[in-house]
């Protein structure tokens, strides 16, 4: 069975990239959302084995998004998604839990290779 994925950001065409790399490697990609709000609220109604989170969206950060999933799941396999130049920021979101990041714009080897990590698949 393919491992269940969340794909978190506020831009769509990132999400879109995201989703697509997920889909070649074989992964379902069960949801996505906009924001840390809609991200906590798709988190406990898809129960994901896996959630990508954009580091800076409206309403809530993907930092106390990533704080809020893991409140409520502290098995969440969160993986942070930021842009270079935010390496505080990602040092932040892996003190609130999240397992690891990925620098947008994302390279589907990179991606793969971080995700299958996480998840214990090598």
């Amino acid at each position: 069975m393919s491992k269940r994925v969340l794909v978190v950001d506020d831009s769509v065409f990132m999400r879109d990239i995201i989703k697509d790399i997920f889909s070649a490697g074989g992964f379902d990609v069960v949801g996505e959302a906009g924001n840390g709000v809609e991200a906590v609220e798709k988190y406990k109604e898809l129960k994901p084995d896996l959630v990508t989170m954009d580091l800076v969206m409206p309403y809530r950060n993907g930092i106390d998004a990533t704080r809020e999933i893991l409140r409520g799941d502290g098995k969440a396999l969160v993986v942070m998604c930021s842009a270079l130049g935010q390496e505080t920021m990602v040092m932040e979101a892996i003190e609130a839990g999240a397992v690891d990041f990925i620098v947008k714009p994302p390279r589907a080897e990179d991606v793969l290779a971080v995700v299958k990590k996480v998840l214990g698949e090598r």
